[in-house]
C-alpha cells in the first residue's frame, strides 16, 4: 500500500547532499546494495530513480521487481547523520516520452554529452523508517525493557 512522503523526507531525499542507497535482489534473492545519487522524489510523491546503465545489475533486478512486485528498498543518509529506510515497489519503467527526454537533457547536462540514460524508474514508497541509531534504541528500551546487557540492571 502506497504512503505519502512528507515535506520534510521530500526534501531530504531531494538534497544532493543526502547520500542514498538502491537495494534490490535479483532473480535468486542475491541482493545487490549500491550508491546512486540519482534517487529523487517527483512531483507525484514517488520515488524516482535515473539508470544511466542499461545492463547494470540494478537495472536487472529493478525489471524483475516490477514483473514479479518485489519491494526493493532505499536507504537515506543525512547529513546530520539522520538515516532512513524507505521500502518500496517499482511500478513504471520510463523509456520514452516527455518524462525521460527531461531527464536524458539534465543526465547529458550533469555528465557531458556522451553520458546516456537508460530508464527513469519510479517507486512507489510503501514504509518508511528511521534507522537512526538514537531512535533504533529508544524503540528497542520501549518494546522490550527487560532485555538488556547484565550491568545495566
Amino acid at each position: 500500500m502506497s504512503i505519502q512522503l512528507n515535506d520534510q523526507m521530500i526534501a531530504l531525499i531531494n538534497d544532493p547532499k543526502t547520500l542514498k542507497v538502491l537495494a534490490s535482489a535479483d532473480q535468486d534473492g542475491i541482493p545487490h546494495v549500491v550508491f546512486k545519487g540519482s534517487v529523487s522524489v517527483n512531483a507525484d510523491g514517488k520515488l524516482q530513480y535515473l539508470e544511466i546503465i542499461e545492463t547494470s545489475q540494478t537495472n536487472r533486478n529493478l525489471v524483475h521487481s516490477i514483473w514479479f512486485r518485489r519491494q526493493v528498498a532505499v536507504g537515506i543518509l543525512t547529513q546530520d547523520s539522520r538515516n532512513y529506510q524507505i521500502k518500496g515497489t517499482p511500478v513504471r519503467a520510463v523509456i520514452c516520452g516527455e518524462l525521460f527526454e527531461k531527464n536524458y537533457i539534465a543526465v547529458r547536462e550533469r555528465f557531458g554529452k556522451d553520458a546516456d540514460l537508460s530508464t527513469v524508474w519510479i517507486i512507489d514508497p510503501e514504509e518508511i523508517r528511521e534507522e537512526t541509531f538514537s531512535v533504533q534504541a529508544s524503540r528497542e528500551r520501549e518494546a522490550y525493557p527487560l532485555i538488556g546487557h547484565l550491568d545495566r540492571f
